[in-house]
């Protein structure tokens, strides 16, 4: 099941950056409040929970534990309302960034330190992206950890939505039979930050997993094109111009491609990795968008091209993998080069979702049933 201690599971590993642009995202709260109130407070309940909860604390030891429980019951209850027909995955969102503000602005019954406040952002952060709530049931005999992102790009529509996190909170805890097996998927919330990729986030996620051998198959999501994209062939650099949530950029370009770091040292691996997904199985689902084996990648010496296999892509400079060069490629490049170092077979993959614009709630619907058609038809392979 590997649902580890909600205290252990908050304090260990890597997650979220509290870096000089730590605010940024916070700072959307008002005009996101201004456009859109009913997503923003939806559950403001639970927030104000938070504070009354913060505010009235004596125990230093305990107050990690208690924001955490409470950052767990953000994801729980966006996990229940999209699964009950409320078909938005922002609200999970917006809210997070209110419990983590108020963390700031707010203080407890004793006198709390700049790094005590740091562990709490940490708790809340990790808690409410579903990373203490992974439960596996026993019964499960085929596992499936799936990744969804948050939104992103707000300053060009702060009402954007994200069609792999809504993916996210459908899918987690679905339970189906296969071959009179049973079949599970668990999830989490990724943030649209490179501090977090680089300080480890998918590292710390993914070693596990890979080391237990714990799960059955890894599939990453993110919004990407016209149709479903199967990412055969991750790269290895950044090559995006655009900015995360923070608004930070990279320096990476096309012509400048760049390699992520891990834990302060530079990413080490080869320019281009290979999936593994069950790929005929999940293209034999009929559905409303075709799903493509995405042979597509760009390197500095050929430019764009449709390569036929890893070993065509060997001494060259990676400008963008199947995926491209922003963190929905990276994702499954870091997932699968740690697969590969751990010496691990569980498949590992990414699929890009079609493209929506805004919030488009039957769109997202309809994408987030061919997923579940996909992952079904996966599982009968495993």
């Amino acid at each position: 099941m590997f649902k580890p201690s909600l205290a252990i599971a908050l304090l260990s590993g890597t997650l979220v950056s509290l870096s000089a642009q730590a605010g940024v995202e916070e700072d959307r709260l008002p005009a996101a409040n201004e456009k859109m109130p009913q997503v923003v407070q939806r559950y403001h309940a639970l927030t104000d929970d938070l504070v009354t909860k913060y505010r009235q604390h004596t125990d230093e030891l305990k107050v990690t534990q208690m924001v955490a429980h409470q950052g767990q019951r953000l994801w729980q209850q966006a996990v229940r309302d999209v699964q009950s027909g409320h078909s938005d995955d922002r609200s999970l969102y917006w809210s997070r960034l209110q419990m983590r503000a108020e963390l700031g602005k707010q203080s407890p019954k004793f006198n709390i330190a700049s790094w005590q406040r740091e562990i709490l952002t940490k708790a809340v952060e990790k808690s409410s992206r579903g990373f203490s709530d992974i439960d596996f049931k026993d019964d499960a005999s085929i596992k499936i950890l799936l990744t969804g992102f948050d939104p992103f790009f707000l300053d060009r529509n702060i009402e954007q939505s994200n069609p792999s996190g809504l993916v996210a909170l459908a899918l987690d805890g679905y339970r189906f039979s296969v071959n009179g097996r049973q079949a599970q998927i668990e999830t989490v919330m990724i943030p649209v930050r490179f501090a977090d990729f680089d300080e480890g986030i998918i590292e710390s996620l993914l070693t596990p997993v890979y080391r237990d051998k714990s799960v059955d198959m890894v599939v990453t999501v993110s919004m990407g094109r016209s149709d479903f994209d199967l990412e055969r062939f991750p790269g290895r650099n950044r090559s995006a111009e655009a900015p995360d949530n923070r608004n930070v950029f990279t320096g990476a370009s096309k012509q400048r491609p760049l390699p992520p770091k891990l834990e302060n040292d530079t990413l080490n691996g080869p320019e281009f990795v290979e999936f593994s997904l069950p790929v005929a199985a999940m293209q034999s689902v009929n559905g409303r968008w075709k799903a493509n084996d995405n042979h597509i990648v760009s390197t500095l010496s050929r430019g764009e091209f449709q390569a036929s296999s890893l070993s065509e892509l060997q001494n060259s400079t990676s400008v963008e993998g199947s995926g491209g060069g922003y963190l929905s490629n990276e994702i499954s490049y870091r997932a699968i080069l740690l697969q590969n170092q751990l010496g691990s077979r569980i498949p590992t993959g990414h699929i890009h979702t079609p493209r929506i614009a805004g919030f488009e709630p039957a769109t997202e619907e309809a994408i987030v049933e061919q997923v579940k058609a996909m992952l079904t038809a996966a599982a009968k392979s495993l």
